[in-house]
Protein backbone atom coordinates (compact mmCIF):
# COMPACT_ATOMS: atom_id res chain seq x y z
CA UNK A 1 0.00 0.00 0.00
CA UNK A 2 1.98 3.14 -1.77
CA UNK A 3 1.31 6.73 0.17
CA UNK A 4 0.46 5.54 3.72
CA UNK A 5 1.71 5.17 6.47
CA UNK A 6 2.60 1.05 6.98
CA UNK A 7 2.37 -0.67 10.62
CA UNK A 8 4.79 -2.84 11.93
CA UNK A 9 4.17 -6.56 10.79
CA UNK A 10 2.95 -8.60 13.92
CA UNK A 11 4.95 -11.81 12.97
CA UNK A 12 8.13 -9.31 13.06
CA UNK A 13 10.82 -10.55 16.24
CA UNK A 14 12.60 -7.71 18.11
CA UNK A 15 16.11 -8.19 18.94
CA UNK A 16 15.72 -5.50 21.54
CA UNK A 17 11.61 -5.58 22.87
CA UNK A 18 10.94 -2.66 24.47
CA UNK A 19 10.37 -2.26 28.25
CA UNK A 20 7.54 -0.68 29.75
CA UNK A 21 8.77 2.46 31.12
CA UNK A 22 9.40 3.59 26.99
CA UNK A 23 5.89 3.26 26.78
CA UNK A 24 4.86 5.54 29.39
CA UNK A 25 5.79 8.92 28.44
CA UNK A 26 7.40 11.12 31.20
CA UNK A 27 4.47 13.43 31.43
CA UNK A 28 2.09 10.95 31.23
CA UNK A 29 -0.52 11.04 34.65
CA UNK A 30 -0.01 7.45 35.59
CA UNK A 31 3.66 8.32 37.12
CA UNK A 32 1.67 10.39 39.67
CA UNK A 33 -0.26 8.03 40.62
CA UNK A 34 2.72 6.07 41.04
CA UNK A 35 4.69 8.70 42.96
CA UNK A 36 2.03 9.45 45.20
CA UNK A 37 0.97 5.98 45.97
CA UNK A 38 4.94 4.71 46.59
CA UNK A 39 5.55 7.89 49.10
CA UNK A 40 1.97 6.69 51.51
CA UNK A 41 2.71 5.34 54.75
CA UNK A 42 0.21 2.85 54.03
CA UNK A 43 0.25 1.44 57.99
CA UNK A 44 -0.21 4.48 59.45
CA UNK A 45 -3.64 5.29 56.92
CA UNK A 46 -4.90 2.19 58.56
CA UNK A 47 -4.91 -0.21 55.30
CA UNK A 48 -4.85 -4.04 55.80
CA UNK A 49 -2.50 -6.62 54.58
CA UNK A 50 0.89 -4.15 54.40
CA UNK A 51 2.22 -6.57 56.82
CA UNK A 52 2.11 -10.28 54.64
CA UNK A 53 1.00 -13.59 56.43
CA UNK A 54 3.75 -16.10 57.40
CA UNK A 55 1.19 -18.93 55.78
CA UNK A 56 -0.70 -19.45 53.27
CA UNK A 57 -0.99 -18.12 49.55
CA UNK A 58 0.85 -14.51 49.15
CA UNK A 59 -1.31 -11.73 49.12
CA UNK A 60 -1.31 -8.45 46.41
CA UNK A 61 -0.11 -5.55 48.49
CA UNK A 62 -2.53 -2.48 49.08
CA UNK A 63 -0.40 -0.18 47.22
CA UNK A 64 -0.63 -2.61 43.87
CA UNK A 65 -4.82 -2.55 44.46
CA UNK A 66 -4.61 1.08 45.30
CA UNK A 67 -2.99 2.43 42.82
CA UNK A 68 -5.39 0.14 40.23
CA UNK A 69 -8.06 1.49 42.19
CA UNK A 70 -6.85 5.19 41.26
CA UNK A 71 -5.96 5.10 38.17
CA UNK A 72 -9.39 3.73 37.31
CA UNK A 73 -10.98 6.24 38.28
CA UNK A 74 -8.64 8.92 36.91
CA UNK A 75 -10.15 7.06 33.73
CA UNK A 76 -13.63 6.74 34.40
CA UNK A 77 -13.50 3.21 34.87
CA UNK A 78 -14.89 2.16 38.39
CA UNK A 79 -16.10 -1.28 37.87
CA UNK A 80 -13.96 -3.98 39.38
CA UNK A 81 -14.65 -6.42 36.42
CA UNK A 82 -13.43 -3.71 33.96
CA UNK A 83 -10.74 -3.02 36.17
CA UNK A 84 -9.41 -6.45 35.74
CA UNK A 85 -9.26 -6.54 31.95
CA UNK A 86 -7.16 -3.79 32.09
CA UNK A 87 -4.43 -5.43 34.19
CA UNK A 88 -4.35 -7.86 31.32
CA UNK A 89 -4.42 -5.37 27.99
CA UNK A 90 -3.79 -1.99 29.48
CA UNK A 91 0.23 -1.09 29.14
CA UNK A 92 -0.80 1.67 31.61
CA UNK A 93 -1.99 -0.38 34.23
CA UNK A 94 0.92 -2.97 33.36
CA UNK A 95 3.66 -0.48 33.77
CA UNK A 96 1.61 0.68 36.84
CA UNK A 97 1.56 -2.72 38.98
CA UNK A 98 4.89 -4.77 37.14
CA UNK A 99 2.34 -7.05 35.53
CA UNK A 100 0.41 -8.27 38.12
CA UNK A 101 -3.37 -9.21 37.07
CA UNK A 102 -5.47 -10.15 40.44
CA UNK A 103 -9.25 -11.20 39.87
CA UNK A 104 -11.90 -8.72 40.46
CA UNK A 105 -13.02 -10.37 43.65
CA UNK A 106 -9.88 -9.58 45.18
CA UNK A 107 -10.17 -5.51 43.55
CA UNK A 108 -13.54 -5.11 44.93
CA UNK A 109 -12.87 -6.98 48.15
CA UNK A 110 -9.87 -4.50 48.54
CA UNK A 111 -12.50 -1.21 48.47
CA UNK A 112 -14.66 -2.59 50.85
CA UNK A 113 -12.37 -3.38 53.09
CA UNK A 114 -10.02 -0.43 52.95
CA UNK A 115 -12.73 1.89 53.32
CA UNK A 116 -11.28 3.87 56.05
CA UNK A 117 -7.74 3.88 54.75
CA UNK A 118 -9.10 5.18 51.52
CA UNK A 119 -10.98 8.19 52.75
CA UNK A 120 -7.75 8.87 54.86
CA UNK A 121 -5.68 8.59 51.43
CA UNK A 122 -8.15 11.18 49.81
CA UNK A 123 -7.50 13.62 53.43
CA UNK A 124 -3.58 12.73 52.71
CA UNK A 125 -3.89 14.39 49.22
CA UNK A 126 -5.47 17.35 50.15
CA UNK A 127 -2.81 17.93 52.23
CA UNK A 128 -0.25 17.35 49.71
CA UNK A 129 -1.80 20.48 48.00
CA UNK A 130 -1.50 22.23 50.97
CA UNK A 131 2.28 21.86 51.07
CA UNK A 132 2.49 22.39 47.59
CA UNK A 133 0.69 25.54 48.08
CA UNK A 134 -1.92 24.50 45.35
CA UNK A 135 -4.78 25.79 48.61
CA UNK A 136 -5.27 29.22 49.36
CA UNK A 137 -7.66 29.02 52.11
CA UNK A 138 -9.39 32.82 52.00
CA UNK A 139 -12.52 31.99 50.41
CA UNK A 140 -14.51 28.50 49.56
CA UNK A 141 -17.62 27.58 48.68
CA UNK A 142 -19.59 25.04 49.57
CA UNK A 143 -22.93 22.95 48.19
CA UNK A 144 -24.49 19.85 47.39
CA UNK A 145 -25.32 17.45 45.07
CA UNK A 146 -27.76 14.46 44.82
CA UNK A 147 -26.31 11.38 43.78
CA UNK A 148 -28.58 7.84 42.66
CA UNK A 149 -28.24 4.98 44.90
CA UNK A 150 -28.02 1.42 43.01
CA UNK A 151 -31.85 1.22 44.68
CA UNK A 152 -34.88 1.99 42.39
CA UNK A 153 -38.02 4.70 43.34
CA UNK A 154 -39.97 1.20 43.45
CA UNK A 155 -37.63 -0.39 46.17
CA UNK A 156 -38.38 2.59 48.61
CA UNK A 157 -41.17 2.86 50.15
CA UNK A 158 -42.50 5.90 52.61
CA UNK A 159 -45.95 6.81 53.84
CA UNK A 160 -46.87 8.62 50.99
CA UNK A 161 -45.74 6.07 48.24
CA UNK A 162 -47.57 3.46 49.95
CA UNK A 163 -50.48 5.32 50.34
CA UNK A 164 -50.31 6.33 46.02
CA UNK A 165 -49.33 2.88 45.69
CA UNK A 166 -52.39 1.46 47.29
CA UNK A 167 -54.74 4.10 45.47
CA UNK A 168 -53.61 2.65 42.03
CA UNK A 169 -54.14 -0.53 43.29
CA UNK A 170 -57.62 -0.15 44.50
CA UNK A 171 -58.08 1.46 41.17
CA UNK A 172 -56.65 -1.22 39.16
CA UNK A 173 -58.78 -3.41 41.34
CA UNK A 174 -61.86 -2.21 40.32
CA UNK A 175 -61.03 -1.73 36.56
CA UNK A 176 -60.19 -5.77 36.14
CA UNK A 177 -63.44 -6.57 38.25
CA UNK A 178 -65.40 -4.53 35.60
CA UNK A 179 -63.88 -6.27 32.95
CA UNK A 180 -64.35 -9.66 34.54
CA UNK A 181 -68.26 -8.62 35.10
CA UNK A 182 -68.08 -7.96 31.31
CA UNK A 183 -66.28 -11.52 30.35
CA UNK A 184 -68.98 -13.49 32.41
CA UNK A 185 -71.81 -12.11 30.22
CA UNK A 186 -70.00 -13.70 27.39
CA UNK A 187 -70.42 -17.46 26.50
CA UNK A 188 -67.89 -18.03 23.71
CA UNK A 189 -63.90 -19.49 24.30
CA UNK A 190 -62.20 -16.36 23.77
CA UNK A 191 -64.16 -15.05 27.04
CA UNK A 192 -62.79 -18.13 29.26
CA UNK A 193 -59.49 -17.61 28.38
CA UNK A 194 -60.26 -13.82 29.11
CA UNK A 195 -61.86 -14.83 32.22
CA UNK A 196 -58.57 -16.57 33.31
CA UNK A 197 -56.02 -14.00 32.66
CA UNK A 198 -58.04 -11.92 34.55
CA UNK A 199 -58.74 -13.89 37.54
CA UNK A 200 -54.59 -14.33 37.49
CA UNK A 201 -54.37 -11.02 37.28
CA UNK A 202 -56.85 -9.89 40.38
CA UNK A 203 -54.67 -12.40 42.89
CA UNK A 204 -51.14 -10.78 41.84
CA UNK A 205 -52.40 -7.11 42.56
CA UNK A 206 -54.47 -8.41 45.83
CA UNK A 207 -51.13 -10.04 46.88
CA UNK A 208 -49.57 -7.18 45.81
CA UNK A 209 -51.96 -5.04 48.39
CA UNK A 210 -51.40 -7.53 51.22
CA UNK A 211 -47.33 -6.57 50.84
CA UNK A 212 -48.22 -3.25 50.65
CA UNK A 213 -50.30 -3.52 53.75
CA UNK A 214 -46.93 -5.53 55.46
CA UNK A 215 -44.72 -3.11 54.02
CA UNK A 216 -47.00 0.12 56.01
CA UNK A 217 -46.63 -1.64 59.22
CA UNK A 218 -42.64 -1.88 58.47
CA UNK A 219 -42.56 1.77 57.51
CA UNK A 220 -44.61 3.44 60.44
CA UNK A 221 -42.08 1.51 62.92
CA UNK A 222 -38.84 2.64 61.05
CA UNK A 223 -37.10 5.39 62.82
CA UNK A 224 -37.43 7.91 59.80
CA UNK A 225 -40.60 6.44 58.57
CA UNK A 226 -38.80 5.48 55.45
CA UNK A 227 -37.39 2.53 53.93
CA UNK A 228 -35.17 0.91 50.82
CA UNK A 229 -34.87 -2.83 50.12
CA UNK A 230 -31.90 -2.88 47.79
CA UNK A 231 -29.68 -0.23 49.54
CA UNK A 232 -30.90 0.32 53.82
CA UNK A 233 -28.83 3.75 53.59
CA UNK A 234 -30.47 5.06 50.95
CA UNK A 235 -32.86 8.03 51.17
CA UNK A 236 -35.45 9.47 48.87
CA UNK A 237 -34.72 13.20 47.99
CA UNK A 238 -36.56 15.60 45.94
CA UNK A 239 -35.02 17.23 43.23
CA UNK A 240 -36.44 20.66 41.34
CA UNK A 241 -38.30 18.66 38.39
CA UNK A 242 -42.24 17.27 39.40
CA UNK A 243 -42.10 13.66 39.99
CA UNK A 244 -38.28 13.35 39.59
CA UNK A 245 -37.23 12.58 42.76
CA UNK A 246 -34.52 9.83 43.31
CA UNK A 247 -33.28 7.63 45.91
CA UNK A 248 -29.76 8.68 46.84
CA UNK A 249 -27.53 10.09 48.64
CA UNK A 250 -26.55 13.99 49.34
CA UNK A 251 -22.80 14.41 48.68
CA UNK A 252 -21.52 17.95 50.25
CA UNK A 253 -18.39 19.63 49.25
CA UNK A 254 -16.07 22.18 49.73
CA UNK A 255 -13.96 23.71 46.85
CA UNK A 256 -10.96 25.95 47.64
CA UNK A 257 -11.10 29.32 45.69
CA UNK A 258 -7.08 29.12 44.23
CA UNK A 259 -7.37 25.98 41.66
CA UNK A 260 -10.73 24.98 42.23
CA UNK A 261 -9.82 21.96 44.70
CA UNK A 262 -11.89 19.70 46.72
CA UNK A 263 -10.75 19.93 50.25
CA UNK A 264 -13.26 18.63 52.00
CA UNK A 265 -16.63 16.83 51.18
CA UNK A 266 -18.78 13.98 53.09
CA UNK A 267 -21.86 11.96 52.42
CA UNK A 268 -25.12 12.17 53.71
CA UNK A 269 -28.22 10.55 53.51
CA UNK A 270 -30.49 13.66 54.64
CA UNK A 271 -32.16 15.02 51.66
CA UNK A 272 -31.75 18.82 52.25
CA UNK A 273 -28.28 21.21 52.99
CA UNK A 274 -29.99 22.74 56.29
CA UNK A 275 -27.82 21.72 59.16
CA UNK A 276 -24.10 21.07 57.07
CA UNK A 277 -23.11 24.99 56.75
CA UNK A 278 -21.32 25.08 60.12
CA UNK A 279 -20.01 20.67 60.17
CA UNK A 280 -18.16 21.61 56.56
CA UNK A 281 -17.05 24.94 56.80
CA UNK A 282 -15.26 23.72 60.55
CA UNK A 283 -13.99 20.85 58.05
CA UNK A 284 -12.92 23.34 55.47
CA UNK A 285 -11.15 25.82 58.09
CA UNK A 286 -8.96 22.33 59.58
CA UNK A 287 -7.76 21.74 55.96
CA UNK A 288 -6.58 25.16 55.23
CA UNK A 289 -5.54 25.94 58.50
CA UNK A 290 -6.67 29.64 57.96
CA UNK A 291 -8.00 32.54 60.70
CA UNK A 292 -9.67 34.42 57.59
CA UNK A 293 -11.94 31.76 56.00
CA UNK A 294 -15.08 32.85 54.11
CA UNK A 295 -17.41 30.40 53.07
CA UNK A 296 -20.13 30.75 50.40
CA UNK A 297 -22.69 29.18 50.40
CA UNK A 298 -26.72 29.12 48.83
CA UNK A 299 -29.63 29.84 50.82
CA UNK A 300 -30.60 26.17 51.29
CA UNK A 301 -27.76 26.10 53.92
CA UNK A 302 -29.01 29.12 55.31
CA UNK A 303 -29.72 29.23 59.25
CA UNK A 304 -29.66 31.25 62.43
CA UNK A 305 -28.07 28.33 64.56
CA UNK A 306 -25.71 27.02 61.61
CA UNK A 307 -24.47 30.38 60.71
CA UNK A 308 -23.72 31.22 64.90
CA UNK A 309 -21.96 28.60 65.01
CA UNK A 310 -19.68 29.07 62.03
CA UNK A 311 -18.95 32.61 63.82
CA UNK A 312 -17.94 31.04 67.02
CA UNK A 313 -15.45 28.78 64.91
CA UNK A 314 -13.88 32.10 63.65
CA UNK A 315 -15.85 31.09 59.73
CA UNK A 316 -17.24 33.84 57.90
CA UNK A 317 -20.35 32.91 56.18
CA UNK A 318 -21.82 33.94 53.15
CA UNK A 319 -25.82 33.04 52.92
CA UNK A 320 -28.65 34.59 51.29
CA UNK A 321 -31.65 34.73 53.99
CA UNK A 322 -34.64 32.76 53.08
CA UNK A 323 -38.08 34.72 52.35
CA UNK A 324 -40.22 32.92 53.68
CA UNK A 325 -43.03 35.27 54.10
CA UNK A 326 -45.48 35.84 51.42
CA UNK A 327 -45.43 39.19 52.40
CA UNK A 328 -43.56 40.95 48.77
CA UNK A 329 -45.13 38.03 46.52
CA UNK A 330 -48.66 40.13 47.67
CA UNK A 331 -47.12 43.51 47.23
CA UNK A 332 -46.46 44.58 50.83
CA UNK A 333 -43.83 45.00 52.94
CA UNK A 334 -41.37 42.70 53.69
CA UNK A 335 -39.42 42.51 57.61
CA UNK A 336 -36.39 43.78 55.63
CA UNK A 337 -38.60 47.54 55.12
CA UNK A 338 -38.50 47.85 59.07
CA UNK A 339 -35.55 49.07 60.19
CA UNK A 340 -33.71 48.07 64.38
CA UNK A 341 -32.98 50.42 66.38
CA UNK A 342 -30.10 48.55 68.98
CA UNK A 343 -30.65 52.19 71.02
CA UNK A 344 -34.26 51.88 71.88
CA UNK A 345 -34.92 48.03 70.88
CA UNK A 346 -36.90 48.65 68.75
CA UNK A 347 -38.01 48.62 64.89
CA UNK A 348 -39.21 51.76 62.80
CA UNK A 349 -41.60 50.87 60.10
CA UNK A 350 -42.07 52.51 56.45
CA UNK A 351 -44.85 55.07 57.84
CA UNK A 352 -42.41 56.22 60.61
CA UNK A 353 -44.33 54.12 63.65
CA UNK A 354 -42.45 52.82 66.27
CA UNK A 355 -42.62 49.04 66.84
CA UNK A 356 -41.92 48.41 70.94
CA UNK A 357 -40.83 45.18 72.60
CA UNK A 358 -43.39 43.18 73.95
CA UNK A 359 -42.35 40.14 74.71
CA UNK A 360 -39.89 37.47 74.51
CA UNK A 361 -40.72 33.55 74.43
CA UNK A 362 -38.35 29.98 72.97
CA UNK A 363 -39.56 28.10 70.13
CA UNK A 364 -37.65 25.05 68.32
CA UNK A 365 -34.46 25.73 70.97
CA UNK A 366 -34.38 29.73 69.26
CA UNK A 367 -35.05 33.09 71.87
CA UNK A 368 -37.25 34.96 69.99
CA UNK A 369 -38.72 38.99 70.63
CA UNK A 370 -41.93 39.95 69.49
CA UNK A 371 -42.47 43.88 68.28
CA UNK A 372 -45.69 45.63 67.35
CA UNK A 373 -47.09 49.14 67.30
CA UNK A 374 -50.46 50.04 68.51
CA UNK A 375 -51.22 52.72 65.85
CA UNK A 376 -51.42 49.99 63.41
CA UNK A 377 -55.49 50.78 63.07
CA UNK A 378 -55.29 54.34 61.85
CA UNK A 379 -52.45 54.00 59.77
CA UNK A 380 -53.10 55.33 56.02
CA UNK A 381 -50.59 52.54 54.91
CA UNK A 382 -51.95 49.44 56.67
CA UNK A 383 -53.43 48.00 53.46
CA UNK A 384 -49.59 47.81 52.24
CA UNK A 385 -48.22 46.23 55.67
CA UNK A 386 -50.63 43.69 57.10
CA UNK A 387 -54.12 42.62 56.95
CA UNK A 388 -54.00 41.87 60.73
CA UNK A 389 -54.74 43.84 63.13
CA UNK A 390 -51.43 44.80 64.30
CA UNK A 391 -48.43 44.22 61.82
CA UNK A 392 -46.08 42.29 64.29
CA UNK A 393 -42.24 41.55 63.74
CA UNK A 394 -40.25 38.62 65.34
CA UNK A 395 -36.39 38.76 66.35
CA UNK A 396 -33.77 36.37 67.44
CA UNK A 397 -31.52 37.00 70.50
CA UNK A 398 -28.79 36.76 67.51
CA UNK A 399 -30.34 38.74 64.70
CA UNK A 400 -27.04 41.13 64.72
CA UNK A 401 -25.10 38.39 62.65
CA UNK A 402 -27.90 37.36 60.38
CA UNK A 403 -27.94 41.40 59.39
CA UNK A 404 -23.94 41.48 59.99
CA UNK A 405 -23.83 38.72 57.29
CA UNK A 406 -26.82 40.25 54.92
CA UNK A 407 -24.29 43.54 54.45
CA UNK A 408 -21.44 41.33 53.40
CA UNK A 409 -23.54 40.10 51.03
CA UNK A 410 -24.84 43.36 49.96
CA UNK A 411 -21.29 44.63 49.66
CA UNK A 412 -20.22 41.12 47.70
CA UNK A 413 -23.44 41.41 45.04
CA UNK A 414 -21.88 38.38 42.63
CA UNK A 415 -21.04 36.36 45.44
CA UNK A 416 -23.49 33.87 44.51
CA UNK A 417 -22.07 34.02 41.01
CA UNK A 418 -18.62 33.35 41.72
CA UNK A 419 -19.96 30.36 43.98
CA UNK A 420 -21.51 28.81 40.84
CA UNK A 421 -18.41 29.39 39.62
CA UNK A 422 -16.36 27.71 41.71
CA UNK A 423 -17.85 24.53 42.56
CA UNK A 424 -21.34 23.69 40.12
CA UNK A 425 -18.61 22.72 37.45
CA UNK A 426 -17.09 19.84 40.10
CA UNK A 427 -20.92 18.08 40.47
CA UNK A 428 -21.29 17.33 36.89
CA UNK A 429 -17.46 16.73 36.36
CA UNK A 430 -17.84 13.92 38.72
CA UNK A 431 -21.61 12.49 37.31
CA UNK A 432 -19.61 12.74 33.56
CA UNK A 433 -17.39 10.53 35.13
CA UNK A 434 -19.85 8.08 36.89
CA UNK A 435 -21.72 8.10 33.26
CA UNK A 436 -24.85 9.72 34.48
CA UNK A 437 -25.38 6.72 36.74
CA UNK A 438 -25.63 5.50 39.52
CA UNK A 439 -23.11 4.91 42.89
CA UNK A 440 -22.28 1.11 42.62
CA UNK A 441 -21.63 -0.12 46.08
CA UNK A 442 -24.47 -0.02 49.00
CA UNK A 443 -24.39 1.49 52.11
CA UNK A 444 -23.45 4.85 53.21
CA UNK A 445 -19.94 3.78 54.66
CA UNK A 446 -19.11 2.12 51.17
CA UNK A 447 -20.52 5.29 49.18
CA UNK A 448 -18.15 7.22 51.46
CA UNK A 449 -15.39 5.32 49.90
CA UNK A 450 -16.54 5.19 46.73
CA UNK A 451 -17.21 8.80 46.63
CA UNK A 452 -13.63 9.56 48.05
CA UNK A 453 -11.98 7.81 45.26
CA UNK A 454 -13.62 9.91 42.87
CA UNK A 455 -12.86 13.32 44.87
CA UNK A 456 -8.89 11.91 45.12
CA UNK A 457 -9.27 11.32 40.80
CA UNK A 458 -10.37 14.45 40.71
CA UNK A 459 -8.00 16.46 42.80
CA UNK A 460 -4.96 14.84 41.24
CA UNK A 461 -6.20 15.55 37.86
CA UNK A 462 -6.36 19.13 38.83
CA UNK A 463 -3.08 19.13 40.58
CA UNK A 464 -1.64 17.38 37.01
CA UNK A 465 -3.02 20.52 35.20
CA UNK A 466 -1.72 23.01 37.41
CA UNK A 467 1.81 21.93 37.58
CA UNK A 468 2.02 19.61 35.17
CA UNK A 469 3.07 16.07 35.68
CA UNK A 470 6.82 15.92 35.97
CA UNK A 471 6.39 18.68 38.42
CA UNK A 472 4.05 17.03 40.66
CA UNK A 473 6.25 14.13 40.16
CA UNK A 474 9.12 15.38 41.52
CA UNK A 475 7.42 17.50 44.45
CA UNK A 476 5.42 14.90 45.39
CA UNK A 477 9.05 13.08 45.94
CA UNK A 478 10.93 15.96 47.69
Amino acid sequence: MKRFVEGQDRAQLMLLPECLDDLVGEDNPVRVVDAFIEQLDLAVLGFAGVVPEATGRPSYHPATLLKIYLYGYLNQVQSSRRLERETRRNLEVMWLTGRLTPDFKTIADFRRDNGEAIRATCRSFVTLCRQLELIGGGMVALDGSRFRAVNTRDKNYTPGAIRLRMEQVDASIARYLSMLDTADRQEDEVAELRIGRLTERLAALRRQMRELQAMEHVVAVAPDHQVSLTDPDARAMATHGKGTGMVGYNVQAVVDAKHHLIIAHEVTNVGHDRFQLANMARQAKEVTGSDDLTVLADRGYFSGPEVKACEEAGVTPIVPKILTSGAKAQRRFGKQDFVYQPATDTYRCPAGEQLIWRYTNVEHGLRLSRYWSSNCGACAMKAMCTPAKQRRITRWEHEVLIEAMQQRLDHMPDAMRLRRSLIEHVFGTIKDWMGRAHFRTRRLANIATEMSLHVLAYNLKRAVAVLGTPALVAAIRE
